[in-house]
């Protein structure tokens, strides 16, 4: 029987988890055996490579807890670093050194998610640390060998209502929660009817973007009611992408066709739940980014901002472990790209390199390279979906 953590930490989780693959920290997909489960148009902008519109983070008043912090100590907060899922007093180190913001569980063992190590993480930090997970069900999987396996979204979509699909990760969400996760990298909101196996494959609800988005939405708002940030992925569309972005920068069509698509499911995106995250993936849009991966593209954040209206926290996929941004860009420059571009949350699976990246980040604030408004902007969205703020 798995141990739950304490009520008074889980209650302090709830509080944290208020708002923030595999792509994600999409480590390769591992195979989990899962049982059978029984029974409007995107308005067009012109694409532009302007950095994106700056728009106050609306709720509670962030102040209070900012004014405390050095700038250092508010760059950390932006950061989701990869955590070895083995090691709990390595991960306390990392969050009692460096407060990072958030920490991210890869991998299959088990170690950070039983005997109250997160509880132990949690009491390292001076403000609350997320706690990020892929569980998105089928392959891509975090609490199978705690509390069982879930279907893959393909399986969902050909098996349950969307009313089955909410429940299921209310239950699911509760899982999470009580193991000491607030924040699941999950649903995919990416359009495909290809193999099963591929990159994104059955990790899609449905190649019909009306489909996809209505058990998206069912899962992100069971994820929501049980208290745990979802983050719907990989934006704008890595579906129908031409390859895998683990091993080279991957091309989708062209933004236009996007917009009669894959960017579909993201209409009305409050409807996913206050909170919600996106995941902005490492995909070149022809008629949009020019070249660079979305996760770095100003006119990326852009679109999401402004014609899509979205003001929850934006994250990058991975910037350590994904040869579409590592063949291209050290990692601390990956992570100040991405700042500079609009991300709120740079992640790194991989872990490891805090100082040097902090360190970058410090030198570009001190030079006005990375402005303190963008700075400002990203951590009241961060602090505000962690529920660290009045």
């Amino acid at each position: 029987m798995k141990r739950l953590l304490p009520t008074i930490v889980v209650a302090a989780l709830l509080s944290a988890c208020g708002g923030s693959g595999e792509q994600a920290g999409d480590e390769p997909a591992r195979e989990v055996s899962t049982p059978p489960v029984s029974a409007s148009s995107v308005p067009s902008s012109t694409p532009s490579t302007k950095p994106p519109p700056t728009t106050q983070p609306s709720g509670p008043n962030c102040e209070p807890v900012v004014a405390d912090m050095s700038t250092r100590q508010r760059l950390a907060q932006l950061l989701v670093v990869g955590v070895d899922p083995a090691d709990p007093a390595a991960a306390v180190a990392l969050v009692s050194e460096e407060q990072v913001g958030g920490i991210f569980i890869g991998g299959n063992a088990t170690q950070l998610l039983t005997d109250d190590a997160l509880a132990r993480v949690q009491q390292a930090a001076r403000v609350p640390v997320s706690v990020a997970v892929d569980d998105e069900g089928g392959r891509v999987q975090r609490l199978d060998e705690l509390s069982g396996s879930i279907p893959s979204a393909r399986e969902m979509a050909r098996t349950m209502t969307p009313e089955q699909v909410r429940a299921l990760a209310v239950e699911r969400g509760r899982a999470l929660l009580a193991h000491g996760v607030t924040v699941n990298y999950a649903p995919d909101v990416d359009l495909t009817d290809g193999p099963s196996d591929g990159v994104i494959g059955d990790r899609s609800f449905s190649a019909d973007p009306a489909v996809a988005r209505r058990y998206a939405v069912a899962f992100a708002q069971g994820m929501r009611e049980a208290g745990v940030q979802p983050v719907v992925k990989h934006f704008p569309g890595h579906g129908r992408a031409d390859g895998d972005s683990h091993a080279s920068l991957v091309r989708t069509p062209p933004l236009a066709d996007l917009r009669g698509s894959d960017l579909l499911p993201y209409e009305r995106i409050g409807e996913y739940g206050e909170g919600t995250g996106v995941m902005v993936g490492h995909l070149d849009v022809p008629g949009l980014t020019e070249g660079e991966p979305a996760s770095l593209s100003p006119a990326t954040y852009e679109l999401l901002r402004g014609e899509f209206g979205f003001q929850g926290p934006a994250l990058t996929d991975d910037l350590g472990a994904m040869r579409a941004i590592s063949d291209r860009y050290a990692l601390p420059d990956a992570v100040l790209r991405a700042l500079q571009a609009g991300a709120d949350q740079p992640l790194w699976s991989s872990g490891g390199q805090v100082n040097v990246v902090l360190d970058r980040l410090e030198q570009a604030t001190s030079t006005d390279e990375l402005p303190e408004t963008r700075v400002r902007e990203a951590l009241e969205r961060v602090l505000s979906a962690k529920g660290a703020c009045g």
